[in-house]
């Protein structure tokens, strides 16, 4: 397979691209970065397809590597359809977010504010928690008369009474 360095270089460009824009908080420029994803993801698939060749169905009986894959193609499809899904529907974050506050940046609210603040304390205090015994235990069930879950054999079926109805006539096993 011979694949153009140069569409690799402007995959790799479009996908590092479209990851960088996807980490800023304005949402306009995670639609440009998701759309910059999906292009690289479609140029991706180009790439892996190889050379372009006969199709499939009309079959070249005497040199069956010439025939073109077809998943690569039905894949980019896919992706393309997929991408303008999420891209409507970004579309529509960012239209709502503007007609709400006139901006499309995500900011922090107290919520939030309040999560992070309490995370940090809460990591820190289940750190003083730990002792050296809870380092020691394996298992929260030690013996087999607190296990949760019961292992019966052939030869305990006999002592376990079923009141539930059959189908058997007469009602027993």
């Amino acid at each position: 397979m011979n694949a153009s360095l140069v569409l690799i270089i402007i995959m790799a460009v479009l996908f590092a691209a479209g990851v960088y824009a996807m980490l800023e908080r304005s949402l306009t420029r995670v639609l440009i970065g998701f759309l910059l994803l999906g292009n690289a993801a479609n140029l991706f698939l180009l790439i892996s397809m190889g050379q372009p060749g006969v199709a499939p169905f009309y079959g070249a009986a005497d040199s069956p590597e010439a025939e073109s894959d077809p998943l690569p193609q039905a894949l980019t499809l896919t992706a393309i359809v997929i991408t303008f899904a999420v891209s409507a529907f970004l579309l529509a974050l960012i239209y709502r977010s503007w007609q709400l506050g006139q901006a499309d940046t995500v900011e922090d609210d107290a919520a939030d504010l309040e999560v992070r603040e309490r995370a940090a304390q809460d990591e820190d205090t289940m750190d003083d928690e730990i002792t050296e015994e809870d380092d020691d235990a394996t298992t929260d069930f030690v013996g087999t008369d607190t296990a949760p879950i019961t292992v019966l054999h052939n030869r305990d079926l006999d002592a376990i009474r079923d009141d539930a109805p059959t189908d058997r006539p007469g009602g027993d096993r």
